[in-house]
């Protein structure tokens, strides 16, 4: 790990959802490439095991209102108010039916996935918007355009994050804020452990319609390694992340995977009807 600087940094990037995975990952590289990395995690056992990486740590859970303005106030501390970038990658997914999904169940996916991530958001634009250029980055999916059986839940968080996404890009286009958006397919991380603990924590699997349906899941969500075809590793994710931080003109979107792609382009070309069919196919592989 390199040493302190003497004077303020130039380039502070802020990056949630650290503790594993893409976010992970992305830091380590971008601190490797001379950014200086500000890594949060929601808990003090994520901050144990990323010390011995990272120095810049602050730990706060973006399901909570409170959490997230200490979050801040500390983010704030550490930068001197010289922040860069904010690459906003926090998120898990909660398979079900729609039909199976509470209230408070869906209310916990937008917390952590929407709410906290423009509560987090909203606070650091005045920093951001006080340097001669920034970025803000939003962690979305191939999820954020495609509606997917069983990942309803997930796929309303980042539709929002989405379409809230395309409104502050707007808002802010006469700025030194570039806006943009990845949307990764399946890449390897910790993303089904995850959303293993929030299945069977949240859904009634064994009283539910669902249930043939539900068994495959927890096959698919146990699997080790690549559970579905044209994975990637979060390689993927860092060199869309690099090039935004780094072009003269950042993109608008970035796709990520042979699926994302793919997916992208028969929306546009096929019948809603005949999309369907598709997308139901690809979500059983």
């Amino acid at each position: 790990m390199t040493s302190e600087p003497n004077a303020i940094p130039k380039k502070w990037i802020v990056i949630t959802g650290c503790s594993s995975g893409i976010g992970r990952h992305v830091a380590e590289q971008l601190q490797k490439r001379g950014y200086w990395v500000v890594v949060c995690c929601r808990s003090a056992e994520q901050k144990q095991r990323l010390q011995k990486t990272f120095k810049h740590i602050v730990c706060f859970d973006l399901r909570y209102e409170a959490e997230v303005v200490a979050g801040v106030r500390e983010i704030l501390s550490l930068t001197q108010g010289h922040i860069y970038a904010l690459f906003n990658n926090a998120a898990y997914g909660q398979p079900g039916a729609v039909e199976d999904l509470t209230r408070s169940v869906l209310e916990e996916q937008f917390a952590a996935n929407f709410f906290g991530t423009h509560q987090l958001t909203q606070a650091l634009i005045p920093t951001l918007l006080m340097q001669p250029r920034a970025h803000i980055i939003q962690h979305s999916s191939v999820l954020g355009f495609v509606g997917m059986g069983y990942r309803g839940a997930y796929n309303a968080s980042k539709y929002a994050l989405e379409g809230l996404t395309d409104t502050l890009r707007q808002e802010l286009m006469d700025t030194s804020i570039q806006v943009s958006l990845i949307q990764p397919g399946p890449v390897l991380s910790d993303f089904r452990k995850n959303a293993l603990k929030a299945f069977s924590g949240n859904i009634d699997i064994d009283n539910s319609r669902h249930r043939q349906t539900y068994l495959a899941t927890l096959e698919r969500l146990n699997a080790e390694g690549a559970a579905v075809p044209f994975t990637v590793g979060p390689e993927a994710v860092f060199e869309r992340v690099v090039h935004i931080l780094e072009s003269k003109r950042a993109k608008v979107r970035y796709p990520v995977t042979k699926p994302t792609y793919v997916l992208g382009f028969l929306k546009r070309i096929l019948s809603h009807r005949m999309f369907d069919r598709i997308v139901k196919m690809a979500g059983k592989a």
